[in-house]
């Protein structure tokens, strides 16, 4: 495992999205085959509607671990390499005591010894950390569900000239088959409007919605989905990662073990310095996430999709069956957008 200490931590939750695509595929509206074209569908004896004036909500499904360019896909895109080590997950937690301990003597000591403490923690792993590799990839696989079918919730407001503004309200994800929603309201997130979205509707009820971007703070749109859906899945009780790594990891156990296989300071001081450490690993995170923001994830889309008019005045009631693409872009990379799916109703 190499360079843990720093940035494997902050990866630790993020990458399982490569190592999660066969997780189950979320189902969305669009995917009942009875709103199809076929001819048992009753919406084909529906007039298709006239205008595509009006307010709708949506929701858009986006998988975001495939493609993503940039520092953005790094993070999305390394996970196990907090298991990937023989000697994992032991070598991590070494290497997490190590950082956390003041320079000197007993520092320079533990961080030559690592490989052997390592091994010496394994052989007690029952001890030290029995649940930390399974734990850690199930959180993995949850964020995998999240990255592979990232949504967000939206408004779609088209006048009367098709020109519409677009808003972005919040995030909506399925995990493990329970579905949230979360308002940017509530999580102190700005929405995201997007004027002048050209949209058009032709005879047989395509819908066309213009190219257009959105930007997100992917930081802290990721830091929403591990604190608020992923984390309380796992446990209830923790409100962060932190929170997590001290119940996956028993420090009083690393401290004493750590003491007896290097023979120099104390047990209390490598449990003290365990409990620093994971702390600390699970704040680089954090700040990881802080500095993904200093640019925008940015998705320049178009979407198609089938307009139908229910009650037949000639309006939209459902959008159904959309797609987008485009490419999305951070910070100077861009690369062909993954799959990406819409659906809506008119509000």
């Amino acid at each position: 495992m190499r360079n843990l200490t720093t940035s494997t931590l902050a990866m630790i939750l993020l990458a399982t999205a490569a190592a999660s695509g066969c997780a189950a595929d979320a189902v969305g509206p669009d995917d009942d085959d009875t709103q199809g074209s076929g001819s048992d569908n009753p919406d084909n004896n529906t007039p298709p509607p006239t205008t595509p004036e009006g307010k709708y909500s949506m929701q858009s499904d986006i998988d975001v671990a495939t493609n993503m360019p940039g520092t953005a896909g790094t993070i999305v895109n390394y996970f196990i390499s907090a298991t990937d080590d023989p000697d994992d997950p032991t070598k991590f937690i070494v290497e997490q005591v190590v950082a956390a301990l003041p320079d000197g003597s007993i520092k320079n000591t533990l961080q030559g010894s690592i490989p052997f403490v390592a091994g010496y923690l394994n052989d007690r792993l029952l001890q030290v950390a029995p649940d930390f590799v399974g734990n850690i990839i199930d959180v993995g696989d949850k964020f995998g569900q999240v990255a592979h079918h990232f949504g967000t919730v939206e408004t779609l407001e088209v006048n009367a000239q098709g020109v519409a503004t677009k808003t972005v309200t919040g995030l909506h994800f399925t995990i493990d088959g329970v579905d949230e929603n979360f308002a940017f309201a509530d999580e102190g997130i700005a929405n995201v409007v997007v004027p002048n979205v050209h949209v058009t509707l032709d005879a047989t009820g395509k819908l066309t919605i213009g190219e257009h971007s959105v930007g997100l703070k992917f930081g802290a749109v990721v830091k929403l989905a591990m604190d608020k859906a992923i984390i309380p899945m796992v446990d209830p009780s923790a409100a962060n990662l932190g929170d997590l790594m001290k119940k996956w990891v028993n420090c009083q156990a690393v401290g004493q073990y750590v003491y007896e296989a290097v023979g120099i300071g104390s047990a209390s001081t490598f449990q003290s310095a365990c409990n620093a450490g994971l702390a600390g690993g699970s704040n680089a995170l954090y700040k990881l996430l802080d500095q993904v923001d200093t640019s925008a994830l940015q998705f320049d889309m178009t979407g198609t999709a089938r307009a139908i008019d229910r009650n037949h005045d000639g309006r939209i009631d459902d959008i159904q069956t959309g797609t987008w693409t485009g490419s999305t872009n951070y910070a100077g990379a861009t690369s062909t957008m993954g799959q990406a799916k819409f659906f809506g109703s008119k509000m």
